[in-house]
């Protein structure tokens, strides 16, 4: 099967390592960095949502109506709006980008967080809340008649929508997490099932997770699996293991910085930040503190230094080197890879110019060896 690449659709150019030089958002960095991917050969990027941030929906909407190609992953958090209204919105967005959406369902792994936005509820109760969600707006999007719904969080009496998705017979629904809650929401509902990246052998196993919960969850089908990294790349091994040690130092760097920032507009001194409460962040702190390097080219202090927040494994080499290592996960059974740079416009020129191409010409070969050889089992079986 082809393999996919994700990208990220930042609003502006800051990162981990450089702070923002623009607003929260920048029209003219969102169109560039957009376009930057479509010329790269990216298949999507990921419109992110943060409680704080620019709204995705209308910067998804932005782009897709200035883009031909690029597909879009439109994160959304369900205790933003309500489904009746989500999945009218969605559904336009499909019709502006004529049929590129893909819907990343976030149910929220931190209080705080989700808090900031009157979210109370308790995690376990966010995920039942996410599953309902979900149902909810497949049903709105493929349901051309009136009809009510009563669950344990939303309830509607003879809603239709009078919007629906170009894509038949609805957008993909893109979910993910590391707890027993996550595995079993995502493995019920979710098309592409979302993972941080680990180690060869922890991926295989959440792999393995995440199709026991579609199973037990009547499927017979299992969802995508897609796996995320921070690639780190330079023409020589030496110059990308200089370049990773230079955006660990520039990470924690900025990160003392604005810790100070904030003891002096507070005027006393924060508390160390706890330990992360969702599972896939505190997975990534016990991966780092285990051990800095694993398997091809895995690299975890980049992970640690930020306290294992989101997307923060590094995979660090040649261009050749980091195209072998995420062939290693497609061997596995991943066909969707995420990668963000920390120079975002950049790092994007520069894995699609040097890493794509090599991982979608060994993807081609693997897929018609695989091809021949069931061409030889089917004529040897009919004799």
């Amino acid at each position: 099967m082809p393999v996919e690449f994700l990208g990220i659709a930042a609003t502006h150019d800051g990162s981990e390592t450089t702070p923002r030089t623009g607003a929260a958002f920048d029209k003219d960095y969102t169109l560039r960095l957009a376009r930057v991917h479509e010329d790269h050969d990216w298949d999507r990027v990921l419109f992110a949502y943060g409680s704080g941030s620019p709204d995705p929906a209308p910067a998804a909407a932005y782009i897709a109506s200035r883009l031909d190609r690029l597909q879009i992953l439109l994160a959304h958090r369900p205790n933003v709006s309500y489904p009746t209204f989500a999945a009218k919105t969605f559904a336009t967005l499909d019709q502006i980008s004529e049929g590129r959406l893909t819907v990343h369902f976030i149910t929220g792994g931190n209080d705080h967080e989700q808090g900031r936005e009157g979210d109370t509820l308790t995690k376990d109760e966010r995920y039942a809340r996410t599953r309902e969600y979900i149902r909810i707006v497949k049903k709105i999007w493929t349901t051309h008649e009136p009809f009510d719904h009563e669950g344990g969080h939303y309830r509607f009496h003879d809603f239709v929508s009078d919007v629906f998705p170009v894509q038949r017979p609805r957008p993909s629904v893109s979910f993910g997490g590391s707890s027993p809650a996550a595995y079993a929401a995502g493995g019920a509902e979710a098309d592409v099932y979302c993972l941080w990246g680990e180690p060869l052998a922890k991926t295989a196993e959440q792999i393995e997770t995440v199709k026991a919960a579609a199973k037990a969850a009547g499927r017979t089908d299992v969802p995508r699996i897609q796996v995320a990294f921070r690639p780190i790349i330079a023409p020589t091994e030496e110059l990308a293991w200089e370049k990773a040690h230079r955006t660990v130092g520039a990470i924690k760097a900025r990160k003392e910085r604005g810790e100070a920032i904030t003891k002096r507009h507070n005027g006393l001194a924060q508390p160390q930040a706890a330990t992360p409460q969702n599972v896939g962040s505190q997975r990534l702190i016990a991966i780092a503190e285990a051990g800095e390097r694993y398997d091809r080219a895995l690299w975890t202090p980049t992970a640690a230094a930020t306290g294992g927040a989101g997307n923060s494994n590094a995979l660090v080499g040649t261009p050749e080197t980091v195209a072998q290592a995420l062939l290693d996960y497609y061997d596995l059974g991943v066909d969707i890879l995420s990668a963000r740079g920390y120079d975002l416009l950049g790092d994007a020129i520069d894995f699609g110019r040097h890493v794509i191409p090599i991982v979608r010409e060994e993807v081609a070969k693997r897929d018609a060896e695989r091809a021949a050889r069931g061409t030889q089992t089917l004529t040897a079986v009919n004799g």
